[in-house]
């Protein structure tokens, strides 16, 4: 297997092949996780050692400045070997707390000389990429001046084994050194910093208060760190570029000048061949806390051990999916896995790490943000991991309770900026219409969802929705609204009306579900808001003046429901005129997403959307023209569901093809092969579930079929332990035969285009009849996916989506009908 992988193009076919059903456990998936994917160009990955979920996240940390994952291979110095991250963010860097960094000895064996201060030390963290290392549960790199640096992780826990050229550079004595710092990746430090070091153990223990990325919130981290291997030789403290080990214990202040002074402690050893190993305990309540809990998880300093332990448990966590290898490029096996594998990185499991409550229920951290992962992270989890859904859920409802709001977005026990609508929302109800139930109190978490519809808070701009006056009386967000009971940026009043709709009809799912008819229906009413910023005779031009020639977009609207405008390419990946689309005052209607994106969010209601837009055809055409004129950012989350979206106007293959359009195009095994930041495995979800032929519309119990990219797909179910098998005859490992002609669902005929969560739990068989050209599957009105308004099929029928019960993919859909009309036919 590659360090990393190379490009799509070679053909490097892999002749071997995976006996699914009696031989798949057999299948060991490791071999095929490269998680140096999206370590380079804004990927922003975290590619060091961790467990799933795990709070410890060892790596090395590089200068970059898309450092936020903390190693990049873009040319930049490494600083420092710090175990805590998170992963795929953008924002400013987070965590990186108490790097360590080594010295093989310092010039003249004078500790002074060696340098301390991140800003310089970097100098002598130079590497050669041939020289980094990445699997499941370990990453190392060896640094120009020969230090091997290699690490694993417990939970809590991380372990690094530091390797020094067997002499000093210049024939001197080699004492090696290793300084420990109290600084993160952002400079963050607030307050005072506090490290104390042990003159016979050489153990160090301190901490420091920081700030949460993307917040207003910060907090305390500690640490334990404890060595072994050598013979310590001294040890002490140091300040700013002088250290001595006279002095053992240091409390350093933030410095006026807005950056904190260098401070930490330093640990230097005997002259041995011998590798020192130092293990650093972490948490969230104490430096005791922080040794407990590296005494308990690592007890013995045992590196092979620590390692196959977590290898073990990446191993168990990715068995549930199994693909047949026959015919299939190396490199798409490695795109699909290792996308998988970061889907577990983040959220982290702080569980017993909370320092503002405890009450004995999970707590899940790192939740950055909902607004990326309800779209496919999540969702794939419910999956192939619901017992930490569940607790995830449990996690956010037990926020609930204690802050009185749902989170969208949280890291380091701090509520982050809410970027759209109340999206955690619709994770509460996919995992509740999907089944998970262990330890979750359905009740409250009800209670929460409802309040987030009904109450405003104070500060919207950190949980919950803004501007419910004027959503209750006019039905959508008004640009420039007035809202004295709660504040947050005044801006984003499209996105945040369409978001609003969509939260309402999960909600009311829910609802439909617990047989609150009241609710449903009421929820059903709101969320059909969306349609009160329409603007039927609404242009679109480029920035040429050439017009696009599609009419009917969204558009803001004021109090007094006149229209105010914003250019449908604005904020659009083709929009040159630096438009501001973030949460910014000044910013624009949208959130980081155009109109013209954005035109296409309305999950529950793609039958009444295709009538505005005109019909299929022109909805297809629209879609393309989405595509096609490079509008859209499949960088961005607002781009996934619109992949897919062929399906709602009766063409299932467009689908198919346009997944194939981005994968591997955009999403390729190299350092650059991410598209944009990974958002906590938002883009690892997008192309596991692209590949794996099965992708949802989140919130719903709905997936959309597309061939998956290999012969076979088994998914095993471990609420149940069945296997859910996706088969494709005629398999094409070219990919020009990629449309379904025909199907059976357990032996017998299927002709839907989407199919439910019950696959996955029943452990059903879907076979898949491949061709090189479009077929008339999942085409008829009946087939297509489930949508809140009526479709009207190819004979001018009504096609009614009768109230009802959850029933079998093969009975017909369960949404309520509403107003819109939509006739279908091939093109």
């Amino acid at each position: 297997m590659h360090r990393y992988g190379i490009r799509f193009g070679s053909i490097a076919l892999v002749v071997a092949s995976v006996v699914l059903g009696s031989n798949a456990a057999d299948f060991d998936p490791l071999p095929y996780i490269d998680q140096l994917i999206g370590s380079r160009n804004g990927g922003n990955i975290f590619p060091g050692a961790t467990l799933p979920y795990g709070m410890a996240k060892a790596v090395a940390d590089t200068t970059s400045g898309s450092n936020q994952g903390g190693f990049t291979l873009d040319g930049a110095p490494v600083s420092g070997f710090s175990a805590l991250h998170d992963s795929g963010t953008g924002g400013s860097p987070s965590l990186g707390n108490f790097p360590l960094f080594p010295y093989a000895s310092c010039p003249d064996d004078d500790i002074n000389r060696c340098d301390f201060p991140k800003r310089t030390r970097s100098r002598q963290g130079r590497f050669d990429e041939s020289n980094v290392a990445a699997r499941p549960g370990y990453f190392s790199i060896t640094l120009d001046t020969g230090v091997r640096a290699e690490m694993t992780t417990a939970q809590h826990t991380a372990l690094f084994r530091f390797t020094f050229p067997a002499s000093a550079p210049g024939g001197n004595a080699s004492h090696p050194l290793i300084l420990q710092d109290l600084t993160d990746l952002s400079d963050s430090r607030q307050d005072n910093g506090t490290v104390s070091v042990d003159s016979e153990t050489g153990r160090i223990t301190g901490n420091a208060r920081f700030q949460s990325s993307f917040s207003q919130g910060r907090y305390v981290a500690y640490f334990c760190t404890d060595f072994s291997g050598r013979k310590i030789l001294d040890n002490g403290i140091f300040a700013n570029s002088r250290a001595s080990a006279d002095v053992k214990d240091l409390t350093i202040s933030r410095s006026i000048n807005g950056y904190p002074l260098p401070g930490g402690a330093f640990v230097r050893f005997e002259s041995e061949d011998t590798p020192v190993l130092a293990r650093v305990g972490l948490s969230f309540l104490s430096s005791e806390q922080a040794c407990s809990n590296a005494e308990s998880e690592i007890p013995d300093f045992n590196f092979d051990g620590v390692e196959k332990a977590a290898t073990d448990a990446w191993r168990q966590k990715l068995s549930p999916i199994t693909v047949s290898t026959v015919g299939v490029d190396e490199k798409y096996l490695t795109n699909f896995y290792s996308g998988i594998y970061r889907t577990m990185v983040n959220p982290q499991n702080y569980t017993g790490e909370n320092p503002l409550w405890d009450n004995g229920e999970p707590y899940f951290d790192s939740f950055y943000c909902l607004w990326d992962s309800f779209r496919s992270q999540i969702p794939f989890l419910t999956i192939t991991d619901p017992g930490p859904v569940a607790e995830m859920i449990r996690s956010l409802i037990d926020t609930y309770n204690y802050e009185g709001w749902l989170p969208d977005c949280r890291m380091t026990f701090s509520k982050g900026y809410t970027q759209g609508g109340s999206n955690a929302d619709v994770v509460l109800a996919d995992a509740f219409l999907k089944g998970i139930t262990d330890g979750i109190d359905w009740d409250v978490g009800y209670q929460a969802v409802v309040k987030d519809a009904e109450v405003e808070p104070f500060d919207w701009s950190s949980n919950g929705r803004g501007g419910l006056d004027s959503w209750k009386a006019l039905g959508y967000i008004p640009v420039q609204d007035f809202d004295y009971k709660g504040f947050g940026t005044m801006t984003r009043s499209i996105s945040r009306t369409l978001e609003y709709s969509y939260n309402d009809f999960t909600i009311a799912q829910m609802a439909r579900k617990r047989a609150n008819a009241g609710d449903e229906e009421k929820y059903l009413r709101s969320s059909e808001n969306w349609k009160n910023i329409f603007k039927a005779d609404q242009t679109s031009k480029f920035a040429t003046g050439v017009d696009t020639g599609f009419v009917g977009f969204f558009q803001p609207k004021h109090l007094n429901s006149t229209w105010h405008f914003q250019d449908p390419l604005a904020c659009s990946n083709i929009d040159n005129a630096g438009s501001i689309c973030s949460l910014q005052n000044t910013a624009s209607e949208t959130f980081e997403s155009s109109i013209w994106e954005y035109g296409f969010f309305v999950p529950h209601n793609q039958g009444d959307l295709v009538t505005l837009y005109g019909g299929p055809a022109e909805f297809v055409r629209r879609l393309d023209f989405l595509h096609d004129s490079n509008i859209t950012y499949i960088g961005n989350e607002p781009a996934f569901l619109t992949v897919f979206q062929y399906h709602y106007a009766g063409r299932p293959a467009l689908s198919a093809r346009r997944a194939h359009f981005y994968i591997p195009r955009y999403f390729d095994t190299t350092p650059e092969g991410l598209p944009g930041n990974d958002d906590s495995g938002a883009m690892g979800s997008f192309v596991a579930f692209s590949m794996m032929g099965l992708f949802p519309n989140p919130g719903q119990d709905v997936y959309l079929i597309t061939p998956p990219f290999f012969e076979s797909v088994n998914i095993t179910s471990p609420l149940t332990g069945k296997t859910a098998t996706i088969r494709n005859v005629n398999f094409d490992p070219a990919y020009e035969a990629i449309y379904i002609q025909s199907a059976t669902l357990d032996g017998e005929p299927y002709t839907r285009s989407w199919i439910d969560h019950s696959f996955f739990t029943d452990g059903q068989e879907l076979v898949l009849t491949l061709g090189r050209n479009e077929s008339a599957w999942g085409t008829a009105v009946a087939d297509l996916p489930p949508s809140l308004g009526e479709y009207v099929g190819f004979n001018g029928t009504l096609a009614a989506r009768a109230r009802r019960a959850p029933s079998p993919p093969n009975v017909a859909p369960r949404y309520a009908p509403s107003f819109g009309r939509a006739s279908f036919g091939l093109n």
